[in-house]
């Protein structure tokens, strides 16, 4: 069921704690669209991005295909449970030092007890940055902060 929309409420929620989140903050990050099994994220890169020789560091990449897999896959997982991630690989493919970052997530396969799902980060022109794949793991107990249970994903 890609791209199917999902609960306008639950799109709201997620999308307003996860990009008021600290680590999101950090990083200058924001979810800018969820779909049932895709998402999109933004990154404004500035200075603190950077790595001495003056690109983007691999650990803003990793962590930007990271997020875009997790809240893509995300709310295919059913109430009370949870989603983390226990492996990532990404491919760097082109240096950046400035500008947007969009990346593009998506859901490749939702199991009962793993996930995954992959990203591509383009720059503002297109090009493709980076490429990566992350496995998740659903877990019981795994709430996201401010919320005892989100609104349904789905309408």
């Amino acid at each position: 069921m890609a791209e199917e929309e999902l609960n306008p409420k639950y799109k709201e929620a997620v999308t307003k704690v996860v990009n008021r989140s600290p680590y999101f903050s950090l990083l200058s990050m924001e979810i800018k669209n969820l779909r049932w099994g895709t998402s999109l994220l933004e990154i404004q890169l500035e200075e603190k991005h950077l790595q001495p020789f003056g690109n983007v560091h691999g650990g803003v990449m990793a962590s930007v295909v990271d997020a875009a897999t997790f809240w893509a896959t995300f709310p295919q997982v059913e109430n009370g449970l949870g989603l983390t991630t226990v492996e990532i690989k990404v491919n760097y493919l082109a240096p950046v030092q400035k500008g947007k970052l969009k990346a593009e997530g998506r859901c490749i396969k939702m199991g009962k007890t793993l996930a995954l799902g992959e990203a591509f980060v383009k720059d503002e022109e297109g090009k493709l940055i980076a490429h990566g794949t992350s496995t998740m793991m659903v877990l019981p107990g795994l709430t996201v902060q401010g919320y005892q249970e989100l609104p349904p994903a789905r309408q």
